[in-house]
């Protein structure tokens, strides 16, 4: 299919654009019904089954929230910027998404479905606002749509379909190819630090080091500060899953409030304790931590590296799971983490089981590295192809 030099017309020129509203949040009972009521959070997907929320026919008589037939395209005109779904029952839709209709049945949803996904930067790019970023229903509505026929419309969704279908299935394997790799990398740090040598003992992790919680300073806002006598505030976004040093943070907290909190020095260990449970770091920086997390400090007779590699080995990690079992939010008490067993072998072979892991991490980061290039090619591969399609290169 070619088709060279068509014409386009503004979307509401083809479209009904509806508005969706937010019922008041005061009335609990507005979200006890059976209405589906779908916001940027259920827009993960392409075809929205569920969604997360419902509501009350009350609640829409009540609030400026409308109703979208099964069928139709959504899009996100503020939160979820340029996100774009088809909803697969009829749906009630929040204020930061907007219903778009055809008239007289001029335009394929399927159609609108992959022509918003080849503007979706477009949106993304006119959005404005200091916090949130959006479009107004203007912008939207005088969107340049081509003009086809339903024929033309249903043979350019049917390449698309078959085209996407196989990037996505190249991606998924790719993204399994990822999952395995990781897999095998834990199972053999698991492999290795269950093994036991001359000279190797088992100690809790009380034992082997001091184990000691965080404090946080109450009301937190009161202690924040952009001085620069401030001292550094350590929270779990000042470092990534993959990190390994708290090297910055992006938070200080005033002297005074520092005083009612734990410090930590370079060398130290933090253990998360609630939000992304189990992560461990080295301190590559003083600063306080709250009690969100743990500080372990070790001897000279173990090995940082080590320790690291120990700490963020499903070895160790399940453990704290085992030991955290039970509670809604994953976290643990200090007395608990110090319950954990770590195995401690000589401090020569401490350092080469260091090296022979960091070894080994390395080349499944390499791996890991190359399939995500891969995908990334991929999914630029996909923006091409819907450029083309809708500018009628697409044969």
């Amino acid at each position: 299919m070619t088709i060279k030099n068509w014409e386009t017309v503004n979307l509401d020129t083809v479209c009904n654009l509806i508005g969706g509203g937010t019922p008041s949040k005061s009335k609990q009972e507005f979200y006890t019904g059976e209405i589906p009521w779908a916001t940027v959070r259920d827009m993960n997907v392409d075809f929205i089954e569920n969604t997360q929320l419902s509501i009350t026919e009350k609640a829409i008589t009540e609030s400026s929230t409308n109703i979208i037939p099964k069928g139709n395209v959504i899009i996100a005109t503020r939160v979820g910027l340029g996100k774009v779904c088809i909803l697969n029952q009829d749906t009630a839709i929040n204020q930061d998404l907007k219903g778009v209709i055809p008239k007289n049945n001029l335009v394929l949803p399927d159609f609108l479905f992959w022509w918003f996904k080849s503007v979706s930067d477009e949106i993304v790019d006119a959005g404005t606002g200091l916090t949130v970023q959006g479009v107004k229903l203007p912008f939207i509505k005088k969107l340049q749509i081509p003009s086809l026929t339903l024929t033309e419309q249903k043979q350019l969704v049917a390449l698309l379909d078959q085209a996407f279908a196989a990037i996505d299935q190249a991606i998924a394997n790719l993204e399994k190819n990822i999952q395995n790799a990781q897999e095998l990398f834990q199972s053999k740090l698991n492999d290795v630090f269950s093994q036991r040598g001359e000279g190797w003992v088992e100690r809790s992790l009380g034992e082997v080091c001091i184990v000691e919680r965080g404090s946080s300073p109450r009301p937190i806002k009161e202690f924040i500060t952009d001085s620069k006598d401030g001292v550094n505030w350590v929270k779990i976004g000042d470092v990534g899953e993959s990190d390994k040093y708290v090297t910055s943070t992006r938070q200080k907290i005033t002297k005074k409030g520092a005083e009612k909190s734990r410090f930590v020095d370079v060398g130290d260990f933090i253990l998360s304790n609630s939000m992304s449970f189990g992560r461990a770091y080295i301190m590559k920086i003083q600063g306080y931590i709250h009690d969100g997390w743990f500080v372990l400090r070790i001897p000279n007779s173990i090995n940082p590296d080590y320790f690291w590699q120990l700490l963020s080995s499903p070895y160790l990690k399940n453990q704290f799971n085992e030991l955290a079992a039970g509670a809604i939010v994953k976290n643990i008490s200090g007395d608990l983490v110090k319950k954990a067993i770590v195995p401690i072998p000589p401090l020569d072979t401490q350092i080469n089981i260091f090296k022979e892991t960091e070894l080994l991490s390395n080349k499944t980061e390499k791996i890991i590295s190359s399939y995500s290039h891969k995908i990334k090619n991929l999914e630029e591969l996909k923006k091409s192809i819907l450029q083309k399609a809708f500018n009628g290169e697409l044969t």
